[in-house]
């Protein structure tokens, strides 16, 4: 009979494992995405249990702030926040956020304790069908709405401005509505607006600069840093719907701009480190 030495098994594949990592792109692209999510997954559904104490409260969403950050850490890559003298305090804001990768999650995690009483809204089906993560997710006061009816997205989005008012909250929205990896930001969708108008609540833009370090083209996931700079407000007091596409214009010409230098800024930093 053959004696198999199991953990001499194990160590042949952890190495080859390693191995691959360093040596091969897509496999590390792969790897390092499979890890943040499956550790992002566990690390915002294990402490449900605790959130059932204090349920629909933003603070529930903190502890699985602060793992996910620790896991993006390991992942090699690190956020830094510009711009806090900026934040709306003591009521309630809509905060646009410009959306590239899964990755965004990671920068919700890091506004998450900076900007108090924070929301979202999201999709319904992220509570119908993502098991103990949805109900996370309602535990910590996501709003949920049905994308795939008008009417009732509409009244939805209606009601979110009457709820951020009364709770002095902070609505954080990807106002793009798709994630994209351009070197310039795609036009903005009108939900965010209408809901900083009917509610009359300043928009708060934050902008993230490029992932240059992940191309999911070239299946390319390297070590890396971005920027998070918290701009100034932008009022809505005395707004009304026909001010809609000014305030859209506005918002997104700053927010543009911003996305492209804070990114030419970064690429200018990596590379006159990696010069050194």
């Amino acid at each position: 009979m053959i004696n198999f030495d199991w953990s001499y098994f194990f160590l042949c594949v952890i190495t080859t494992l390693g191995s691959l990592i360093f040596l091969s792109d897509k496999v590390k692209y792969y790897f390092k995405f499979t890890y943040f999510i499956l550790g992002s997954m566990f690390a915002t559904s294990w402490p449900v249990v605790f959130m059932l104490f204090r349920p629909f409260h933003w603070k529930n969403a903190l502890i699985p702030a602060w793992q996910v950050k620790k896991i993006m850490g390991l992942v090699g890559v690190k956020f830094s926040i510009r711009g806090k003298k900026n934040i709306v305090k003591d009521k309630a804001a809509v905060i646009l956020i410009n959306h590239q990768s899964s990755l965004d999650l990671v920068v919700l995690a890091e506004l998450w304790p900076v900007i108090d009483s924070c929301t979202v809204v999201s999709k319904s089906e992220i509570l119908y069908f993502t098991g103990i993560f949805g109900l996370a997710s309602l535990l910590w006061g996501t709003i949920f709405i049905n994308r795939n009816k008008k009417n009732e997205s509409v009244n939805a989005l209606n009601t979110t401005g009457k709820i951020i008012n009364k709770r002095k909250a902070k609505l954080l929205m990807f106002p793009e509505g798709t994630r994209h990896s351009d070197n310039t930001l795609r036009p903005f969708k009108k939900g965010a607006f209408n809901v900083a108008i009917s509610s009359q609540a300043p928009i708060q833009p934050i902008v993230v600069s490029k992932y240059y370090y992940i191309d999911h083209d070239k299946k390319i996931f390297n070590s890396g840093k971005s920027y998070i700079t918290i701009l100034p407000a932008i009022s809505t007091e005395g707004m009304t719907k026909n001010d809609l596409d000014t305030l859209m214009k506005k918002s997104y010409d700053v927010m543009n701009r911003e996305f492209q230098s804070s990114t030419n800024e970064i690429l200018a930093e990596v590379k006159r480190e990696n010069n050194k």
